[in-house]
């Protein structure tokens, strides 16, 4: 079951390593994984946002919920320390 608690501490924890560089696995159904490295640009209430840099000079912001987390439909390694942030 979700648990308020549970989500302010992944809240918590995100907020910590804004502007920090991550890594961001996150699941698109069908064994498919979405799996690239980009900066932790900002925190919401409900969201937060990551901003994906490609190649091709071009910046692409993509938001996500902390539920995402909490149900493991997204999983964020911090760069710096292998950190792993998740429901402890």
């Amino acid at each position: 079951m979700i648990e308020k608690s549970n989500l302010f501490q992944i809240k918590k924890d995100i907020e910590t390593y804004i502007g920090e560089k991550i890594q961001l696995k996150a699941n698109k159904g069908r064994k498919k994984a979405f799996i690239k490295e980009g900066i932790l640009e900002n925190t919401y209430p409900s969201i937060f946002v990551v901003k994906f840099e490609n190649d091709y000079e071009a910046t692409r912001r993509v938001s996500y919920s902390y539920t995402d987390i909490l149900t493991k439909a997204v999983e964020i390694v911090v760069c710096k320390d292998n950190r792993k942030i998740q429901v402890s």
